[in-house]
């Protein structure tokens, strides 16, 4: 683990996505974070040493989704399933299936393994699962706050982790998606699904993958930045917002609280989801784990002692 200092940052942005802004002051206190994201070798030794089973790996309880087919209820977790051709991007099924079988195990898909992806982020994590992971580990999730002061790296205001220009002088620096998404991937940074923590340099603070490769589980409820109470005023170490006010307003009927996620993923690109940023985030069901969601600890400590 690394020590983050804490200070006080813009969190958020006025330029890009609605739940982004307004960008406001933020304070944050110092605390220790993983150098990386989880790897499926560590998640492994937490597996083997308690016994512990994923979310994606037991059967859905038939009470929680009223109408559901069966099919649906089955252990399995969401995969991205690259289209043939073009498809409309304002539909994401066209991209996103549920498979049975698909789990932490078998990150992409039932007839795959782990084998030789110990040093890849584990994914398929559910929130549950993550917060399992860390209180077995002795840690903590991060705040969206923590998390994104941590991403920025001292660099307060930019648009990156590691500046404002996506790839200067024409280098990739972190796991994303380069083409057309979703069916055209020209994996010019070299990996198509993830890739081993560390292969892209590290922040001002030594934390690698900040940016792409996966997402990232946070401890806060998801709320708009808009809702924010006094955004004019510097907010010292928030911890989001409510549950019950985290369900999402599109889906009345489906009263599942959702977490916020930070660090976009592998399937983020330019013309869809250009969410590789520090301010970027999105909402995720907490019973609902996928393909690129992964996760990240901290330990607050008031010294480096």
């Amino acid at each position: 683990m690394l020590w983050i200092p804490g200070g006080t940052f813009l969190m958020g942005s006025n330029e890009h996505y609605p739940e982004e802004a307004p960008a406001h002051r933020v304070k944050v206190g110092g605390f220790w974070m993983d150098r990386h994201t989880v790897t499926n070798r560590e998640f492994e030794r937490f597996v083997a040493a308690t016994g512990y089973v994923t979310l994606a790996e037991r059967p859905a309880d038939p009470a929680d989704y009223p109408g559901a087919i069966p099919e649906l209820l089955v252990p399995s977790s969401a995969m991205f399933k690259k289209p043939a051709q073009k498809v409309d991007i304002r539909n994401s099924y066209n991209w996103w299936v549920y498979v049975a079988g698909a789990n932490w195990r078998h990150p992409r898909g039932p007839a795959s393994s782990i084998k030789k992806l110990g040093d890849h982020p584990v994914v398929h994590v559910a929130f549950e699962d993550a917060e399992a992971y860390a209180k077995w580990a002795g840690k903590e999730l991060p705040t969206e706050a923590e998390w994104e002061f941590a991403a920025r790296g001292g660099l307060d205001g930019a648009e990156f982790v590691w500046g404002d220009e996506l790839t200067p002088g024409g280098k990739h620096l972190a796991n994303t998606w380069q083409g057309e998404f979703p069916y055209e991937n020209r994996n010019e940074d070299g990996y198509e699904w993830t890739a081993p923590v560390g292969s892209f340099p590290a922040n001002g603070f030594g934390l690698h993958d900040m940016a792409g490769n996966v997402w990232q589980w946070t401890t806060d409820w998801y709320q708009e930045h808009s809702r924010i109470d006094s955004p004019c005023c510097t907010i010292d170490n928030p911890r989001g917002g409510q549950r019950e006010a985290s369900f999402d307003p599109h889906t009345p009927e489906i009263m599942i609280p959702r977490k916020v996620t930070k660090g976009g993923s592998y399937l983020c690109a330019p013309n869809y989801c250009r969410r590789y940023r520090p301010a970027a985030r999105m909402s995720q069901p907490v019973d609902t784990s996928t393909c690129h969601l992964g996760l990240r600890c901290i330990v607050r400590s008031r010294s480096r002692e």
